[in-house]
């Protein structure tokens, strides 16, 4: 089974700046500004983004974006919401983890970010 010291022989791996945070919690800077959280959790590894905060307006037409989002352009994660923020989550089995499922996620997080985020900040600017 994979372990806390396997993900961080995959955070040296990748070459990206992080700062372990807890025992088994680690901040991620893959462009050096986005803060994506990996954290064991149980059985499984989950990686978090803040997005964006949630705008005051518009919501309705920003959940719809972010679920046609999830249904046609992410493969593994989703776009969802934590308490008052737009979130991407990926989760992926510990026991068996290699480092290119590691790799695939975090760069799939940071390619979803760059591409959508121009679309999902036009809602922010609406509020």
């Amino acid at each position: 089974m994979k372990s806390r010291e396997d993900i961080e022989s995959y955070l040296i791996k990748l070459g990206l700046p992080y700062e372990q945070l807890g025992h088994e919690l680690w901040n991620v800077r893959p462009q050096d500004k986005e803060n994506l959280l990996v954290t064991i959790a149980g059985p499984v590894v989950v990686f978090r983004l803040k997005v964006m905060d949630l705008p005051s307006r518009n919501r309705e037409a920003l959940y719809a974006a972010l679920l046609t989002l999830n249904a046609t352009e992410m493969v593994h994660g989703a776009f969802g919401i934590e308490s008052e923020a737009v979130v991407i989550s990926h989760a992926l089995q510990l026991e068996n983890l290699d480092y290119n499922e590691f790799q695939a996620v975090v760069e799939d997080i940071t390619m979803s970010i760059g591409k959508h985020y121009p679309q999902l900040s036009k809602f922010r600017a609406a509020a």
